[in-house]
């Protein structure tokens, strides 16, 4: 594996001034949001004496509004046009908007400011599907999990400080609209300075004729979602982290107040917990995953998300202290629990909602990617607002309390995860393998660029284990169809991975011919759709830790298919607790948390490819390695 981190990212032109870009939108669009609510609140005299509540509510209809109204127009100009002039063209609205903003709060004019804030949305919502469709184009594929872990971290952090300045910058005595304005025009001019640099990326659909209806092109956007299964069920995975992610967020500064009895530092202490948390989850996700989209994270993240939302209604004291301050609350021991709870909420988030933007933005067909995005933003206004109805019924005439609300969103997050990875169980085979070679085994690989990243190709490697396939298919980056012995295909609890995993089982002729045949016509199948086609030319497991000899099985498949050939060698897995170096009784787990090697060596032209050479390069890669 390359050394190289997702930070790295920082140092190069091609991301590091989208980074900004982005972050700095993020950032304003909080700072104003923030600095109105907080005016509302505490100013409302000096903002017409309005009643605060009805308009706080208005504000974030309005904001949510233009993502239901004109996502999908958005989706068609981010394939169309070129990305890095609508970016710039993007963030120069965005200064016009805050000079707009700016005459608002000077005026005291709140439907100007509301105004501003439904063209904040409209801002947003243009640049949505510009954001996710640009990283593909920018990044290679090694690189859209770091990629993508950078700019959620980068999101939310500015999420965070906007939170927090804004209401700081309303709360000055003298002056207050002086300051708002000052900081939201100065980094509106920030984010248009750093948009000048982002790198040029091409239009994928440039012939595409623009649908100017709204809501045709909404039902048109919704059905590209269903074009494939595993985007739809990330699509509404994604969604439902906004629905819960929502639920936990908005509801900090009520629960900070009236659960835990604190003031508005704890508030933000909360907040801040959250969103750390989020982050770095985030940024762990490259590091988890091995550079590669490992979509085994997302139930993992999913169960976090379930554990700790239930413990924290547990934490939750039933009655609140009272003028408790942020020093108080951490300085008493109990209240940890409540701190890890919201810190592992947040990291377990950022688990699950990483991988999957990558998988979306990596499986969907690129000529419409960004649609693919702009309906991804549709239903995530939908949830946000379902969320918010669901809050206020929740807590308003039922009659329960926040902490009763966590438990409920708990509870609806593990039914949503077990539904969503019934329909697409590879979600879950990829978390079992995931588990596997990051729990039991430490995996070091070598040559994995030896591997062709596109076309059919064979994967040949010496049999050592049971878990052989799952040590195999959880490190190399495409997804590999294993040809393995019928029995260990019906081992229970690996037959559900196998199984998910597209493995084909075979016989030896003389123990089941119709199995074999049937193994031989899928192996064609596999390759003709061009993908890659993982095979132990031994055909058992090695009895002695050696390698046993080749059969010619392969000869076959690459004469009536000729592809390329990649010997791949499993190193240092003999004595492991799955291999067969001690009889089922008497077997210890022996080298459990080894550090084992997968070798892979340059492909073998089709021509050049005989069983006798196979067995050498693979002989040759393993060395004395067992």
């Amino acid at each position: 594996m390359s050394g190289s981190s997702q930070f790295d990212l920082f140092r190069q032109r091609r991301f590091m001034p989208f980074f900004m870009t982005q972050g700095l939108g993020a950032f304003n669009v909080n700072i104003f949001k923030n600095a109105l609510a907080a005016a509302l609140v505490f100013e409302g005299s000096r903002l017409g004496g309005l009643n605060t509540d009805q308009v706080i509510n208005l504000s974030a209809m309005l904001f949510i509004l233009p993502f239901f109204l004109f996502s999908a127009l958005f989706g068609q100009f981010a394939d169309k046009y070129e990305k890095s002039v609508q970016i710039r063209r993007v963030k120069l609205f965005e200064v016009v908007i805050m000079v707009l903003a700016t005459l608002g709060f000077w005026l005291n004019h709140v439907p100007l400011l509301l105004f501003v804030l439904f063209l904040l949305g409209l801002q947003s919502t243009v640049f949505g599907p510009i954001k996710y469709g640009i990283l593909p184009q920018i990044l290679r594929r090694e690189e859209l999990v770091g990629g993508n872990a950078l700019i959620e971290m980068g999101t939310f952090v500015a999420i965070l400080a906007g939170t927090i300045a804004g209401p700081q910058l309303a709360g000055i005595e003298v002056s207050w609209p002086y300051w708002v304005s000052v900081a939201c025009l100065a980094v509106a001019v920030a984010g248009y300075l750093y948009s000048r640099r982002v790198p040029t990326a091409p239009p994928v659909a440039p012939e595409l004729h623009i649908n100017w209806n709204i809501f045709s092109e909404t039902i048109r956007n919704l059905k590209f979602l269903n074009e494939n299964q595993v985007v739809l069920n990330s699509v509404l995975g994604i969604s439902w982290f906004w629905f819960f992610g929502a639920t936990f967020l908005v509801q900090i500064p009520s629960y900070s107040q009236n659960v835990l009895g604190g003031d508005e530092n704890l508030m933000s202490a909360l907040l801040a917990l959250f969103i750390i948390g989020i982050s770095t989850g985030s940024l762990l996700c490259e590091r988890l995953s091995g550079r590669q989209v490992e979509i085994g994270l997302v139930p993992f993240g999913a169960i976090g998300l379930t554990l700790f939302g239930l413990d924290l209604y547990f934490a939750s004291p039933s009655t609140p202290a009272i003028g408790l301050t942020a020093t108080e609350f951490f300085s008493s021991g109990h209240n940890w629990r409540i701190v890890l709870d919201l810190l592992l909420i947040g990291t377990f988030g950022g688990f699950y909602i990483v991988p999957l933007y990558a998988l979306v933005q990596a499986r969907s067909a690129p000529d419409h990617r960004s649609r693919v995005i702009a309906g991804l933003n549709i239903l995530n206004a939908l949830f946000m607002v379902v969320a918010a109805i669901m809050a206020m019924l929740i807590l308003g005439p039922v009659g329960l309390a926040i902490p009763d609300l966590f438990l409920i969103s708990a509870i609806l997050n593990a039914v949503v995860a077990v539904y969503i990875f019934t329909l697409v169980p590879e979600f879950l085979m990829r978390f079992l393998v995931w588990l596997l070679i990051h729990t039991i085994y430490r995996v070091r690989v070598s040559g994995e660029e030896h591997i062709p990243q596109d076309g059919p190709v064979i994967v040949a490697s010496n049999h050592v284990s049971f878990v052989d396939p799952l040590i195999l298919g959880g490190m190399i980056r495409r997804p590999v169809n294993f040809v393995m012995y019928h029995r260990i295909y019906n081992i229970p609890l690996l037959k559900f991975i196998f199984k998910t995993g597209k493995a084909i089982p075979i016989a030896g002729r003389a123990e089941n011919p119709e199995i074999l045949e049937a193994a031989y016509q899928r192996m064609h199948k596999v390759l003709a759709a061009g993908n890659v086609l993982g095979i132990f030319p031994e055909g058992r497991i090695t009895e002695d830790g050696e390698i046993q000899p080749f059969k010619s099985g392969v000869e076959k498949v690459v004469a009536e298919q000729p592809v390329p050939v990649v010997p791949v060698a499993l190193c240092n897995l003999w004595g492991s607790l799955f291999s067969r170096r001690d009889p089922l009784h008497k077997r210890r787990p022996y080298k459990l948390w080894a550090h084992i090697e997968m070798r892979v060596g340059m492909p073998i032209p089709p021509q050049e490819v005989t069983v006798d050479r196979l067995e050498a390069e693979v002989r040759r890669l393993r060395g004395d390695d067992r």
